[in-house]
């Protein structure tokens, strides 16, 4: 998509994958190829094909999905491994890397104090969702 047209067409994107339900998912991406479909393909072709595995999270509550569509939490990691392995160019080893990204780990993971907005909410939802792999205990 065009710089000039990624605010606009994201602002459409949007209304597809913040939608309440499927079928207004659905909605949106067909008002999307309506607008954007002659301009942009190739971007709106690949939402059609890949739409079965895309609306798969629409089977979660809205809290849980607002949480899958966000990426802020795991850039901020990245940016945090990034800065620590910026001003090493070189390393001895690809144990010696695997070690300081570890450590780098165990440091930032220290931080992690604040939670999700309706966290309480999220969890008891993975909680049910994922009852085989998640106990409240084990998170406590």
């Amino acid at each position: 998509v065009s710089y000039k047209d990624i605010k606009a067409f994201m602002n459409d994107l949007k209304g597809v994958y913040q939608a309440p339900t499927l079928e207004q998912a659905e909605e949106g991406l067909d008002r999307l190829e309506e607008k954007w479909g002659s301009k942009y393909p190739s971007s709106v072709a690949s939402w059609r094909n890949n739409w079965p595995q895309l609306s798969a999270y629409f089977k979660y509550p809205y809290e849980l999905r607002r949480m899958i569509y966000t990426t802020n939490q795991i850039e901020n990691y990245n940016r945090q491994l990034r800065k620590v392995t910026k001003t090493r160019t070189i390393f001895p080893s690809d144990d010696a890397l695997l070690k300081l990204l570890y450590l780098a780990t165990m440091d930032i993971t220290e931080k992690w104090t604040g939670r999700d907005r309706d966290w309480s909410k999220i969890l008891s939802q993975l909680c049910i969702y994922f009852e085989e792999r998640i106990e409240p205990g084990d998170l406590e």
